[in-house]
């Protein structure tokens, strides 16, 4: 793959990851509370989200709400940062 390439893919995903987290950073005040830890999947467009509280669920979710569906969503923990965990 040319660097071109790849790096308009970064772009895209950085681009997608910003528009998430903003809405994350809106919805996360009323959501922490009863869902601490729990995973929450976005698609920025319709602003929709998931939550589950284990990785395999939200993915499970994922399937069933989009199916074959090309979605882009990020995925983000209930807490302070949003952190995941450390890839």
């Amino acid at each position: 793959t040319p660097p071109e390439e790849l790096a308009r893919r970064a772009a895209e995903r950085t681009k997608l990851g910003l528009r998430c987290r903003k809405i994350f950073e809106r919805i996360r005040p009323e959501l922490i509370g009863e869902y601490y830890n729990w995973f929450i999947a976005i698609e920025p467009d319709s602003e929709e989200y998931l939550i589950d509280p284990t990785l395999l669920g939200i993915v499970q979710k994922i399937k069933e709400q989009y199916g074959n569906k090309n979605v882009m969503l990020t995925t983000f923990r209930l807490n302070e940062t949003g952190t995941c965990g450390r890839i």
